[in-house]
């Protein structure tokens, strides 16, 4: 018997998805200022992924983690591309600026995957388009405040970001192949996979001082302190499983779009977290900023002329 969907569930899914991808990012901020680099971080989060995702599904349905030769190349990329390297750049670029920002900067996908569809599928595309651009390009502009000397945001920072918007745009255009042959689920797990196999060889584990995670470390909150080991469990297992199985929930009661442009508030949320959690506070120009850019993702996630699934709601892989 057909599910019913039910709008009102699929849209506070979204919504809790959003809500903990946000925290996520204060946590991962301060994991990196913990002393993780990067690299070491992604490779925690993708395999605590893979390994929860991978043991879920080896126990409730084995037979979806099935896979044939012919689909490692696409999996190899879709993992490396689409979640190790995402993942990687949003850390790069929340190390050197507020976590709202670089998610303004990372969530311009949307923009990206409208331009590429449109110049290399030939697929129609709605005129709303050219405003989206236009305006996703005047906010970041606002919230670069480049006309400040040399900008408010480090170059570094804000090139990281940009390269995981269209790392992240991969990650959906090939998410959109991908789900034509594979569940939505079965297909995120073996893309964590692959992107845990990719850092296990360009970080080897051997090279890791797991000692590390034992450390006390402070978490902006009075005088507390925690072991470094708590804030990567939270990253794996609320910052990636949790709201990863929220976003395919939602998908069962709302269109892919809808999803989509829920998940915009994101950045909000993530902005509000970080003022109240490490007083990561925005100037006003940057608020400007970041709702001209929102705007023009709001209208880029409609400017496709016809519907099509998604591996999972924006922004998921980033925060």
């Amino acid at each position: 018997m057909p599910r019913t969907p039910r709008p009102a569930l699929g849209y506070a899914l979204t919504l809790a998805a959003a809500g903990f991808f946000a925290v996520n990012g204060t946590v991962s901020t301060l994991a990196l200022q913990a002393g993780i680099p990067p690299t070491r971080l992604t490779a925690l989060r993708c395999t605590g992924a893979a390994v929860a995702l991978l043991v879920v599904l080896a126990l409730v349905a084995p037979q979806r983690l099935r896979v044939t030769w012919r689909e490692l190349p696409f999996l190899a990329v879709f993992g490396v591309v689409g979640v190790a390297l995402t993942q990687y750049l949003y850390y790069v670029a929340i190390g050197r600026m507020p976590v709202g920002i670089a998610l303004v900067f990372e969530m311009t996908a949307p923009v990206f995957i409208a331009l590429y569809v449109w110049l290399v599928r030939k697929e129609q595309v709605r005129s709303r388009l050219w405003l989206a651009l236009l305006l996703s390009l005047s906010g970041l502009v606002f919230v670069a405040e480049v006309w400040q000397d040399g900008g408010s945001l480090d170059p570094i920072g804000v090139g990281a970001a940009l390269l995981a918007a269209l790392c992240l745009a991969t990650y959906y255009l090939l998410g959109e192949r991908g789900t034509t042959t594979r569940d939505p689920v079965a297909l995120t797990c073996w893309s964590f996979v692959s992107a845990a196999v990719f850092w296990a060889v360009a970080a080897p584990w051997w090279q890791f001082d797991a000692g590390v995670l034992a450390e006390r470390v402070p978490v902006s909150v009075g005088s507390v302190e925690l072991p470094l080991w708590l804030l990567v469990a939270w990253i794996v297992v609320l910052g990636a499983v949790v709201p990863f199985w929220l976003s395919i929930a939602a998908l069962r009661h709302l269109p892919p779009t809808a999803a989509g442009l829920v998940a915009t508030v994101e950045p909000v949320f993530a902005s509000i977290v970080a003022w109240l959690w490490v007083e990561q506070v925005l100037s006003g120009w940057q608020v400007l900023g970041g709702v001209v850019v929102l705007t023009g993702i709001v209208l880029a996630q409609t400017a496709r002329a016809r519907e099509v699934p998604v591996p999972e709601t924006p922004a998921a892989l980033s925060s």
